[in-house]
């Protein structure tokens, strides 16, 4: 039963940063957690693409998910660094392929380019960002998709769409990883996101941990692959997991065992108060983490 693991890194869209007053303190605190990740057996470390906390936008720190990639890539040496999710609202396709493609190179190829439909109305108002309702989102989400693949993959794409449009920009270098940076879409949507995940992903982050609800995503995923030709298998079918500080080892292995058994062979593992106390993050290193190898 074998399965991957990565980690979010206290970014403050969780109001995780709070305790800390100064923002550089702030900075350090989330930049160490990543080191710790780095001389571990994590795969990766995670960042949000959000700009306001949650549950409700407070006035706290949020830092921007980009920037924090591009600084961790160098910051770190072995470790992947994802976004969970992209935000496909906040930026056009074809900025994002380029900043991604920069990211991937100051990584040396360490990059997990996350993208996603986006969902936090609030945000998208408050900054300016047009907000339109689900069907409008996942048509732009698409056309999203494969602009950012053309971006990836052509010299000159070219590209007309009704909400994106594209004239033969030209992304150099497209990135380190062959044969490019390697694309993880987020959310469950079964006729867009999923057929999306098969013809294009990587890998693909869906059921919030809940096992019965990724045994179906997993069950249509696999469809989509066998109708377009993909292999099922070479894509990396993540799931979010939200510890619970007080519960022992053995109950975490359990959940982790049934998300496995579900089809899941990644999880990303968001730790309450990391920023501020390193041990449970040791704790799954040293003591679940392995379980799974």
């Amino acid at each position: 039963m074998s399965m991957r693991f990565g980690v979010f890194v206290p970014q403050g869209w969780r109001m995780d940063l709070t305790e800390i007053a100064d923002p550089v303190e702030q900075y350090e605190a989330m930049t160490a957690v990543a080191k710790l990740a780095d001389a571990g057996p994590w795969d990766s470390v995670w960042v949000y693409d959000h700009f306001h906390t949650v549950p409700e936008p407070t006035i706290n720190t949020t830092f921007e998910a980009w920037t924090v990639s591009s600084t961790l890539a160098r910051d770190t040496s072995r470790v992947n660094i994802g976004q969970m999710v992209g935000c496909n609202g906040y930026r056009h396709p074809a900025l994002y392929a380029k900043i991604a493609s920069t990211v991937d190179v100051a990584s040396h190829g360490r990059l997990y380019a996350g993208l996603g439909a986006g969902w936090y109305e609030h945000e998208w108002k408050a900054y300016g960002y047009e907000w339109a309702e689900v069907p409008d989102r996942m048509r732009a989400f698409r056309e999203a998709v494969e602009i950012v693949h053309k971006m990836w993959t052509e010299e000159r794409p070219v590209f007309t769409g009704r909400h994106y449009r594209i004239d033969q920009p030209i992304n150099e270098p497209k990135g380190v990883r062959k044969p490019h940076p390697s694309l993880w879409l987020g959310g469950g949507g079964e006729k867009v996101t999923l057929k999306l995940v098969a013809r294009y992903a990587d890998g693909c982050n869906f059921a919030n941990g809940d096992p019965e609800v990724f045994r179906q995503k997993a069950a249509v995923l696999r469809q989509h692959c066998d109708t377009l030709g993909r292999d099922y298998d070479r894509i990396a079918k993540s799931t979010s997991y939200h510890l619970d500080l007080a519960e022992p080892t053995a109950d975490t292995i359990g959940k982790l065992e049934r998300l496995a058994e579900a089809g899941a062979d990644y999880v990303i593992v968001y730790i309450p108060r990391v920023a501020y106390d390193h041990e449970p993050l040791l704790r799954l290193a040293e003591e679940v983490v392995p379980q799974f190898a």
